[in-house]
């Protein structure tokens, strides 16, 4: 079996926001498989829906960025999924917006979400995507920015991410996370020209 876990912060206030595009992939792989949200089982805070005959979960805790390990290791230990195979997807403001980088383990990076699920876990080795949302302005407090919902400017760009955060997604689940590191760790051109290699 296979967790796609989405973090983000529960409640239509935060819908939309940058820090909620963890929700808004998982939402969107939910809509593309015909997978309805429930509860998760045993009391686990997070809202759970299933796909590919069942053998993949998708999840979003509800505990709040800063508490979201404690859901993710009651759906990993509940469902008797291996670590290796959960990707945990996130925002990511040292990205510029729309950029996407899959690793398959490392550091928090100053990431409250990855924080919790590192600790919880005690380990850094777990698969994790990171959709790029910028940082703004340098003189902006970073809680704001991220607790901020996007620019028209930046909406269609954002949308086209998290669509390609979703084929990320699933070719983690069909092929692993090397595969998609190899197809989606790149810069997107303007227009239909060729894409740029990540360099690291």
């Amino acid at each position: 079996m296979k967790l796609v876990v989405g973090l983000g912060n529960p409640g239509s206030k935060y819908d939309g926001t940058r820090h909620n595009v963890g929700f808004a992939a998982v939402d969107l792989l939910a809509r593309r498989h015909g997978a309805s949200w429930e509860s998760a089982p045993r009391g686990i805070e997070a809202l759970v829906a299933r796909w590919r005959a069942g053998d993949v979960v998708l999840a979003k805790p509800l505990t709040y960025m800063n508490l979201s390990g404690t859901a993710v290791v009651g759906l990993l230990q509940f469902y008797k999924i291996e670590v290796p195979d959960m990707l945990v997807v996130v925002d990511e403001v040292q990205l510029e917006t729309g950029r996407i980088r899959v690793r398959p383990e490392g550091s928090a990076g100053g990431h409250n979400g990855l924080k919790s699920v590192i600790a919880s876990l005690g380990t850094l080795a777990f698969p994790r995507m990171r959709i790029g949302v910028g940082r703004g302005d340098d003189r902006r407090d970073l809680a704001d920015h991220v607790l901020a919902r996007f620019e028209s400017t930046e909406r269609d760009v954002i949308a086209e991410a998290i669509e390609r955060a979703a084929d990320a997604a699933e070719l983690f689940v069909t092929d692993g996370p090397a595969v998609a590191m190899n197809r989606y760790n790149r810069k997107q051109e303007s227009g239909n020209g060729p894409e740029e290699a990540e360099d690291n």
